[in-house]
């Protein structure tokens, strides 16, 4: 079959790879119809996320059909519609049943890796480097989905599928850092930081759960214009006076609650230590690039809560921990854990609460893989999601 492979650093290219087989009894094997670009594809692109081999399937965000199930699974039949949550998870572990799904132990089959870095393992990701389990990613005609009872959801009829891809990852990450590790509520003020698919789906979130004001701060101008006018979020640009304009929006408090939405590679921060950030990245001696992190702490109300959604490796210097300390802050992050919110989001979608099809700006065919992260990585043409297509289907 045909696939999109990391072939080194900021190199991919659409190539031929084995068909996925059953392994398992648990398994479905699932024709995919619609795969789109992340933002954390990106770390993999750069090479910030140093366990990835010449070959491997990326892409992680997906909606498809179940052509064959193995003899374990008993909900999903072969012609369902399925989105597909991005983490795997078996469903029965411990984790599993406090619903802290991607923190499963038995999605990952490469712990050793993780529990180096981070002391325990996380679940395993689809196309997501061999730290989270070396799975085949969606980028591809065929993939193999383990769990597939437990991760796998049908679509319900009248969604269209560029409304319920998202499900899979960028909406249920954006309601995650909402309703979970923010816990908005009717009457918060939240910003939010970065406007790409997680930033836009965890403003859109807020707005459903009540908040009464959303503020989407972000670099890039079209990116503002797009939260200002699908979401009708305000918008502000971080390099003009931030700090002064989310008191004037909130009566000298501070949001109660705020979201980073960016990532280890935050862009288009100015100042010192937004430069040194970028300077000790590139040399490793730290992994991350924190400016919106820094901002979201420091501008936090006192008492307030920030949710951290953008995806980080290991370590960053020159993190603000007495402010986060002394302020009284909640610090709260995680992988989403889709199995949880999936069923939700989808409700939602049916009932044209949530709509994001509009992030995906660009549809092309799966052959078209490497031009496809080339407009992302570079937001060429207003891009804010590449979804690639088998056969242009």
């Amino acid at each position: 079959m045909r696939a999109v492979q990391w072939t080194g650093v900021n190199e991919v290219s659409t190539g031929d790879v084995p068909d996925p087989a059953i392994e398992q009894p648990y398994d479905a094997i699932v024709k995919v119809t619609a795969s789109v670009t992340c933002g954390s594809d990106l770390h993999l692109l750069g090479g910030y996320i140093p366990f990835m081999r010449h070959g491997d399937v990326i892409g992680h965000e997906f909606l498809g059909e179940v052509v064959e199930v193995g003899p374990g699974v008993r909900d999903r039949r072969v012609g369902e519609r399925v989105v597909v949550s991005s983490f795997i998870a078996c469903g029965s572990c411990w984790y599993c049943r406090q619903q802290l799904f991607s923190l499963c132990d038995n999605g990952n089959r490469n712990p050793a890796v993780t529990e180096t870095l981070w002391g325990f393992a996380p679940g395993g990701c689809f196309g997501y480097s061999h730290a989270l389990g070396g799975y085949a990613g969606s980028h591809a005609e065929y993939v193999r989905v383990p769990f597939a009872d437990v991760g796998a959801f049908p679509v319900p009829d009248g969604v269209e599928d560029l409304r319920a891809l998202f499900a899979s990852d960028a909406a249920a990450t954006g309601w995650m850092g909402a309703a979970d590790l923010g816990e908005v509520g009717p009457g918060d003020v939240v910003a939010v930081w970065g406007a790409g698919g997680v930033g836009q789906m965890a403003a859109r979130s807020a707005q459903i759960l009540g908040a009464d004001r959303v503020v989407v701060i972000e670099t890039d101008p079209y990116r503002r214009a797009v939260a200002r006018d699908q979401l009708g979020c305000d918008v502000l640009d971080p390099q003009d006076a931030l700090g002064d304009a989310l008191l004037d929006l909130t009566a000298g408090r501070g949001p109660d609650v705020c979201i980073e939405a960016v990532g280890m590679e935050a862009s288009g921060a100015t100042g010192p230590l937004a430069a040194l950030d970028k300077v000790t990245q590139l040399a490793r001696v730290q992994t991350e690039r924190i400016t919106p992190l820094r901002e979201a702490v420091y501008h936090c109300r006192k008492g307030g809560r920030v949710a951290v959604l953008g995806v980080f490796a290991a370590w960053a210097d020159r993190f603000p921990l007495g402010a986060l300390m002394n302020k009284g802050l909640t610090l709260r992050g995680a992988q989403m854990h889709g199995q949880k919110y999936i069923p939700t989001l989808l409700d939602l979608m049916a009932r044209d609460e949530l709509a994001p099809e509009y992030l995906a700006t660009h549809v092309l065919d799966l052959e078209d893989g490497a031009e496809a992260y080339r407009l992302f990585k570079e937001k060429d043409d207003g891009c804010l999601r590449a979804v690639l297509r088998p056969g242009g289907v």
